[in-house]
């Protein structure tokens, strides 16, 4: 993948002479035999809102439940989607007309076919709205033209991937066919396909007018009670801070007046960092000009679906009896002085960047070529770092929400982003698992960073049409968070993942070092490519939908963890103290889990919201006060507990913050344990019972050989933790694994890490201990049964549901968040339940597999691994009874 697009630059040198011709020193350009003018006024090919008229309003209203900013897409569909929650009083601010800025030079176009459930689900909702609710509620007619969707498939990975998603979509009844070659001759006569293995044909999905879309959203929102107030631009967001020193919004000030509201939404699209530097919000997006030309007359293109061809990295959408002609390449422009004044207005198309599409789209569909341009249109769009968007109340202030950063696709996300924003809003979560599109799924640290956030919405730019291999990982912003270990594991082969802005052991490789090298652009803007690069290499290995070609390797680690030892730098799991007067008193309606255990305790718990779903899953670990000496023995006077998880540490701060009870004095500190890092070792407890004595003798060797502190059973036994002296260093060993075998966790502090890393590493020689990564912790946990956070567990899945109910304190009478909700459904039933499988065939499970019962679609599988010691591909999917009758459930 990261090769493809490495040409990709370089194809802008191979038009000399083509349609797509650059005349230098003159605002038009040949294409064909025709000329064509690219200036700005071009426009798009309909009908917008713009007006020329600005008319001050008349009325601001003093106060609102919530503010809006912004009259796009996705600030309309929010608008509309409060009012279905009852949430009248509620204003959108537009400064020019609706639809300005982004909204109203989109293609317009709907895929609902995604490699995502949760995508699928909201882009199912979006056709839902404008086929069959707005024109009947509003009057309205929002452009829903369903002429249907052709993904072209040039290489058998991708028709691969294209199966995949015609999987997923049958479980939420996508209707979609998969096409022969000739097939899609018969279907589209002007195509070639010659060069094809197949396509996906799902003929539900189509494009939607922007203009009549948000005028239907407007016009029902409007009805309903709520305010649209156009040609207003907002000048200020007012903050305060309440009774416990939480920093809160407090209103919207514009040029006519202020409003006083304690909830506001950002969706001001390009113009969202604007308006977050207003309150003090980082809103990490970057501006780039996007563009797409639009042909002349195409005489047989009429009713013909829109296409994609990814492998191209161009799309080419029905307009009329003309095409719409777009992708993306490899050098965007940056739009880095971002204009407030720009509404209904267009940039100059830069035909040396557009011209790396004509290639492919002229492949595809050859008349293009003998076809004239009639218009051009280039304007800003907003893309982020992981190409998600943007959602979510801000951890920075509370009540400030953000609706943004949508990657070109706020149209078709925008139906049913704004409905679950809306809900955010009024109830604290929205209805579906959003954490990929949650602005805490960054932390801080990484948002501020500039290089960081260029790099990484340039690559997600540029990648938009790759290909979604399980395995793949950035080139762009690396090597910006490193622990201690970093070179050593690099010197010993280890090839990194990144999460979190940090880089972490994925696998090691046996032979050969792979080190990350700084971002190449892919050789665009001046930089230059990067030649024989090992990673990248190691990183196209791994492309594949079948067994990856380092399957042997991480073989390797997960059965020498199994049979014998193997250390996992996991310094990347989330850290932090939660102590003060309070501390446990709001660490029982926190945490699931009964947590009133003897110091030294730890225990696995999950965190609940309201409807019992699971917000996390971590353990907690109460611990005695120390001397202060080192970050793992704090000098702490009062009740304290260290909690650690494999998600964001900032999400979790978020759901401490939102307690709803009082607490004097609680503290949460996670900045001393960022000095500390984290070491395990594991080792084999399978055998039977008259051999186990000799494994575990043979586990802790490893470790007893560094330390005076008695590490048998009795005395440091499962689920209890211990600061100890190890290799003449001060650390705290937590006696459990997150693969299910026999070891401990050692909490190091920073300056000790190096120390104690070299000592475990020279004891277990003897053992043959390995170093082994995050692939094999996947495949390993997995096997063991163990639930991963937001694959086989998310925010809208129960306790119950998930099997956790033992993680549930119901037989006390300690109340916890989410306890009622679980009490209720343990009453009523589960009708949704994680089950596992496993299946015979040598072949891999990579999740989104439809999962039947009796030839009746009950679920899908959320996870798949490989796991070494069975031999087998495992699975994991919640299923339903498909009546919606009640399942058994052993919790």
């Amino acid at each position: 993948m990261w090769r493809r697009l490495q040409t990709l630059q370089r194809l802008t040198h191979r038009y000399h002479g083509t349609p797509f011709q650059r005349q230098r020193g003159s605002n038009n350009c040949n294409y064909g035999n025709r000329a064509l003018s690219s200036k700005p006024e071009s426009g798009v090919p309909y009908k917008t809102l713009k007006s020329d008229k600005k008319t001050a309003p008349k009325v601001i209203p003093q106060e609102a439940d919530v503010v809006i900013i912004g009259g796009g897409s996705i600030g309309c569909s929010t608008l509309y989607h409060l009012t279905k929650l009852g949430i009248t009083n509620a204003v959108l601010l537009e400064r020019d007309q609706l639809t300005a800025g982004t909204t109203w030079h989109t293609a317009g176009l709907v895929w609902r076919l995604r490699p995502s459930d949760i995508e699928v689900e909201l882009l199912n909702y979006m056709r839902h709205l404008v086929r069959d609710v707005l024109e009947e509620e509003t009057g309205v007619v929002p452009g829903w033209i369903e002429n249907g969707g052709l993904f072209i498939a040039s290489t058998k990975e991708r028709l691969d991937e294209y199966k995949r998603l015609g999987t997923i979509g049958k479980v939420y009844g996508v209707e979609s066919y998969v096409l022969s070659p000739k097939e899609t001759k018969d279907l589209y006569p002007l195509m070639n396909v010659d060069d094809l293995y197949g396509t996906l044909y799902s003929p539900g999905d189509g494009v939607i007018d922007p203009a009549g879309y948000c005028t239907a959203l407007s016009r029902a929102a409007t009805r309903a009670g709520a305010k649209v107030i156009t040609d207003c631009p907002v000048t200020g967001i007012q903050v305060g801070v309440d009774d416990f020193g939480v920093k809160r919004v407090q209103g919207v000030e514009t040029e006519f007046g202020s409003i006083k509201a304690p909830i506001v939404v950002n969706c001001s699209g390009v113009w969202s960092p604007h308006i977050g530097k207003m309150a003090d919000v980082s809103v990490p997006l970057v501006a780039m000009h996007h563009a797409y030309v639009v042909t002349e007359r195409i005489e047989g293109i009429q009713n013909m679906p829109n296409v994609r061809d990814h492998d191209a990295s161009v799309y080419l959408k029905l307009q009329g009896d003309a095409l719409s002609v777009g992708g993306y390449e490899s050098n965007p422009v940056f739009w880095d002085d971002v204009k407030n004044d720009f509404a209904f207005s267009l940039f100059e198309l830069d035909w040396d960047i557009f011209s790396q599409h004509v290639e492919g789209a002229v492949n595809r569909v050859p008349v293009i070529g003998q076809t004239g341009v009639k218009s051009t249109v280039c304007g800003p769009e907003s893309f982020t770092p992981d190409h998600k968007p943007l959602m979510g109340e801000s951890p920075e202030l509370r009540g400030f929400y953000l609706g943004c950063g949508y990657n070109s696709s706020g149209m078709m996300l925008g139906g049913g982003c704004g409905k679950e924003l809306a809900h955010w809003v009024v109830h604290g979560r929205p209805e579906l698992d959003m954490y990929s599109y949650d602005i805490r799924r960054f932390s801080q640290g990484m948002v501020r960073n500039s290089r960081w956030l260029k790099e990484t919405s340039h690559e997600a730019y540029a990648k938009n049409y790759s290909m979604v291999f399980p395995h793949d990982e950035q080139l762009a912003g690396r090597n910006i968070r490193k622990d201690v270990l970093h070179q050593i594991l690099e010197d010993a082969g280890c090839h990194f993942q990144t999460r979190l802005g940090w880089e972490r052991p994925g696998y090691f490789l046996t032979t050969g070092t792979a080190p990350v090298k700084d971002y190449d652009y892919y050789g665009s803007y001046d930089h230059p490519q990067h030649e024989m690069y090992e990673y990248g290499q190691r990183l196209e290995d791994d492309y594949s939908f079948d067994f990856p070609k380092h399957h042997d390797l991480i073989e390797n680690e997960c059965l020498t963890c199994r049979n014998g030892v193997a250390a996992f730098n996991m310094s990347y799991f989330g850290k932090y103290y939660l102590t003060g007067p309070d501390a446990q008193r709001a660490a029982d309606w926190i945490f699931s889990n009964d947590v009133q255990k003897p110091e030294g305790s730890t225990v696995y718990t999950c965190i609940l919201n309201k409807a019992g779903g699971v917000e996390s899953d971590l353990t907690v670990s109460t611990i005695a006060p120390g001397d202060g000496a080192t970050s793992v023995t704090p000098n702490l006077t009062v009740e304290a507990f260290i909690s650690q998880q494999q998600a964001s540490v900032p999400n979790i701060l978020r759901l401490i913050s939102r307690l709803p009870l009082k607490t004097r004095g609680l503290t949460v500190n996670y900045k001393t344990l960022q000095r500390t890092f984290v070491y395990s070792v594991f080792k084999d407890q399978r055998e039977p019972i008259h051999l186990q004595i000799a494994i575990f003798l043979s586990s802790r060797d490893v470790l007893q050989a560094l330390t005076s502190s008695d590490l048998s059973n009795d005395s440091f036994p499962f689920g209890t933790s211990q600061v100890v002296q190890l290799a003449g260093h001060t650390l705290r060993a937590i006696r459990l694994t997150f693969v299910g075998e026999l070891g401990w966790e050692l909490h190091i502090p920073k300056d000790s890490t190096v120390d104690v890393y070299h000592a475990v590493m020279k004891a277990g020689a003897a053992h043959g201990i390995i170093n082994a990564g995050y692939r094999a912790i996947d495949s390993l946990s997995v096997e063991k049964g163990y639930r991963h956070w937001h694959t086989s567990l998310r925010s809208n899945d129960t306790a119950l549901e998930a099997g956790l109910g033992f993680t549930c304190k119901m037989k006390t009478d300690v109340p916890f968040l989410g306890r009622e909700a679980t009490a209720k459904q343990k009453e009523e039933g589960v009708k949704n339940k994680l089950a596992c499988f496993t299946i015979d065939d040598h072949v891999p499970l990579l999740g989104l597999e439809a999962i039947r019962r009796n030839g009746e679609l009950v679920g899908f599988l959320r996870q798949g691994e490989y796991g070494f010691q069975i031999k087998k591909s495992i699975g994991y999917g919640y299923v339903k009874h498909p009546q919606g009758q009640r399942l058994p459930t052993n919790s």
